[in-house]
Parts: C-alpha cells; sequence; structure tokens
C-alpha cells in the first residue's frame, strides 16, 4: 500500500530527515492516490517490465510502479533526498541513480522501453526533447506543466506551436490524457499540470531536418525564407525550394506541419 498519497505524511516524512521541497529542482510531490493510479493505470506495465523514471522524489510513483509489478531504474538529481528513497523504496525492486538525468546516457536504454515520470517542471522540456531523439522508448508517460502539454500537443497556426510541438510530432503520437490540479500536489504549484502519453512512430532522429525547423524558427514574425537567408542560405536555393514544395515565399514556420518540414529539408538539399 502506498503510505506517501497525504500532504500531513509528505510533510512528516521530509521534516523526519530535515528536508524540504526545492523549488529550484521543481519538486512537487503528488499526493493524490486517484491520480497517481490514472498514471499507473494509463503506462499499464506488465508484470517484470523495467520502467525508467526521472524525478522520483519521496518515492510515491516508483512504489505505485513497483506494486503494479514493474521493476523501475530511477534517477534523481537531488542528493538530499538519498536517504527519504532509501527507507520509503526499501525492499522494492528499484534501482537507484544519483545525478543529471540530462547527462544519464539514455542510448544505453534499450529500444523499446517504457518511461514513466512526474517530471520536475525545471528539466520538462529538455529532457523530453532528449529522450525522443535517443528512441529508445516506445512510450512515455509523463505528467507536466500544462503549458508543456500544450506545446507538445500544438497543431499549426496555434500561438503554443514550435520545436517541441515538431520534435514531438517527428517521433510520436501525443496523447493528453487529464489534467491534475494544484491541490494534487505538495506543495502546491502556481500551475496546472497535465498527464501526457507519448507513443512512438519509430523515426530516428533527423539532425539535418531539425537544424532546418530551428532555423526557421529563430525570429517568429519574420517568414522561414527571411529567417533561412539571415543563416546563409542563398535566396535563389530557398525560393526554389518554397516553390517545389508548394508554399508561398512569406510563409512563416509556424505555419507548416512535420511533413511540410519533411519535403522542404529533402528539397533544399536536391536544389543547386
Amino acid at each position: 500500500m502506498n503510505t506517501l498519497t497525504s500532504p500531513s505524511r509528505v510533510r512528516q516524512l521530509l521534516e523526519a530527515h530535515g528536508l524540504f521541497a526545492d523549488k529550484r529542482l521543481g519538486q512537487n510531490f503528488l499526493v493524490d492516490a486517484g491520480l497517481l493510479n490514472l498514471i499507473v493505470r494509463t503506462a499499464a506495465p506488465e508484470a517484470g517490465r523495467k520502467v525508467w523514471e526521472v524525478g522520483p522524489g519521496l518515492g510515491t510513483l516508483t512504489r505505485a510502479l513497483t506494486d503494479a509489478g514493474a521493476s523501475v531504474v530511477a534517477v534523481e538529481k537531488d542528493e538530499r533526498l538519498r536517504p527519504v528513497l532509501e527507507e520509503t523504496l526499501a525492499g522494492r525492486n528499484v534501482e537507484l541513480h544519483f545525478g543529471d538525468a540530462l547527462e544519464f546516457d539514455w542510448k544505453a536504454v534499450p529500444p523499446g522501453s517504457l518511461f514513466v515520470s512526474n517530471l520536475p517542471y525545471n528539466v520538462a522540456t529538455p529532457l523530453l526533447s532528449l529522450l525522443l531523439k535517443t528512441g529508445s522508448f516506445d512510450r512515455l508517460v509523463v505528467l507536466l506543466q500544462r503549458e508543456v502539454a500544450d506545446r507538445l500537443a500544438a497543431k499549426p497556426g496555434t500561438p503554443a506551436y514550435g520545436l517541441l510541438s515538431l520534435r514531438a510530432a517527428h517521433h510520436a503520437r501525443v496523447r493528453k490524457v487529464r489534467d491534475f490540479p494544484p491541490q494534487a500536489f505538495f506543495p502546491r504549484p502556481n500551475v496546472t499540470s497535465t498527464l501526457v502519453e507519448l507513443k512512438s512512430n519509430g523515426n530516428p532522429d533527423d539532425p539535418e531536418l531539425f537544424e532546418l525547423i530551428e532555423t526557421g524558427f529563430a525570429q517568429r514574425r519574420k517568414t522561414l525564407r527571411k529567417n533561412l537567408e539571415q543563416a546563409g542560405w542563398p535566396r535563389e536555393r530557398v525560393l526554389e525550394a518554397l516553390e517545389r514544395a508548394g508554399l508561398n515565399p512569406r510563409v512563416r514556420a509556424e505555419e507548416l506541419g512535420i511533413n511540410e518540414f519533411r519535403k522542404l529539408s529533402a528539397l533544399l538539399s536536391r536544389v543547386k
């Protein structure tokens, strides 16, 4: 039974170890048992399945995953939490690593793996981009700040649409499962969170494609053509590629979907 799903128990555990939630690390601990179970049901790990987690915090989600039969590899940056996690995860099928998740060797994770995390807000965007690029994960089930979730699922031409939207669209199908209110956490954050599932579509990283995308979004108010020209692309070459792609020469990057960027990238590599 998970005994860490109440603010009073979390406060008691932190005080017993002389600790506090560190806002700099985006620490907001989930204390709603029903929503915790929703994460596990969405992840649906088979018995014995290895699950990868970042930011286990006090071990609440980690315990729930092991209760469901999973073995967990958890990466935690906050060394202060070592004694807490040794207490809450004692006797469970968990492998703990202390260090920065952005420096962890995710490429060594076997293909087809499962990632499940209540991600610290301050690392969510760069970490998700990194995980998607590795191609190691068949599914990622992540609890995120709603703003980040909206960016992941955003469509072309909307305010939230950008680099993260295109990274997600290139690698996965994105499904927003449910919003989690601030009162589901201790301490309460100032924002709503969203549970998101990303299912891999098998596309590998394409550095040339994303170099084009990043250049196109360098200055959102400018046209794609202007951004490319300012990055050193010859004007004639860009105009010819846009014409062949059937795109208006005044189109902005935020108006293009991932397939249009793929087509444009292929054309630009061919145009001499």
